[in-house]
């Protein structure tokens, strides 16, 4: 039930956006959809060359031109306007047909031995902007699952011991790059999807990728004590696995 509902969700949101796409290419044609290449293309290779001053200003350049872009489209404001319709709609309807809420005074056995949840900080952030990574001395290790807008993310393990079995690793994002440190007797699983990007798994390069999705493993994955799995998938980034 679970895997149906998700699949129509997603049907859904396929036929809104080319809607949309239709939308916007017959009022304004194919400008705006250039200059979303246009934009995105400033944003991935000012990414790439951040570090000197003609990558800075390509990045923000692309990351403003592709704000404005998006808020002058006719999609965008046909989207915002059926938002807002939908809002006004179920506001309504909650005023017709309030909904109320009994309190259950009866009795329940309580187990009073029941042991408390313990939640702590998580080693990982989402972040919208800016780096993160683990920390350089020695930390607890926990299982990693984030979202990242545009930014960096380095995952060192060998800094922690992981616990016996399979530890996991999720990692989502829009622009940047992944790089994860494993130790020489961890063994590894990789499951990489990217739109465009580069990858550097172990020994094996690729320079170009355009929506594809990898699959690795090392060869005494299935039966090792220690192993961790890693997911990753990005709009425009690269991803790294070295051994450290």
């Amino acid at each position: 039930m679970f895997n149906k509902s998700r699949t129509d969700v997603i049907s859904w949101f396929f036929v809104i956006g080319v809607l949309l796409l239709l939308l916007e290419i017959s009022f304004n044609g194919g400008g705006p959809i250039f200059l979303f290449i246009i934009t995105i293309g400033c944003i991935y290779f000012g990414r790439k060359r951040y570090h000197r001053t003609t990558g800075k200003v390509l990045f923000w350049f692309g990351t403003i031109g592709f704000i404005f872009t998006i808020l002058n489209t006719v999609a965008f404001r046909f989207l915002l306007f059926a938002v807002l319709i939908y809002v006004i709609v179920r506001f309504a309807q909650s005023k017709q047909q309030p909904s109320h809420v009994k309190p259950d005074f009866t009795e329940k056995n309580i187990d009073v031995t029941e042991k408390m949840i313990y939640r702590r900080k998580p080693l990982l952030q989402n972040v919208i902007f800016g780096r993160q990574a683990t920390p350089d001395a020695a930390y607890e290790w926990d299982d990693v699952n984030i979202q990242c807008g545009i930014s960096d993310t380095v995952i060192d393990l060998s800094n922690t011991v992981l616990p016996k079995g399979e530890s996991v690793i999720f990692a989502r994002g829009f622009i940047g790059n992944i790089k994860v440190l494993v130790p020489y007797e961890v063994e590894v699983s990789i499951s990489h999807s990217v739109f465009a990007g580069s990858s550097e798994i172990f020994d094996r390069v690729e320079d170009r990728l355009w929506n594809q999705s990898l699959l690795y493993k090392t060869e005494g994955y299935d039966g090792a004590s220690h192993k961790v799995k890693i997911f990753t998938s990005m709009m425009i980034g690269d991803i790294g696995v070295k051994r450290i």
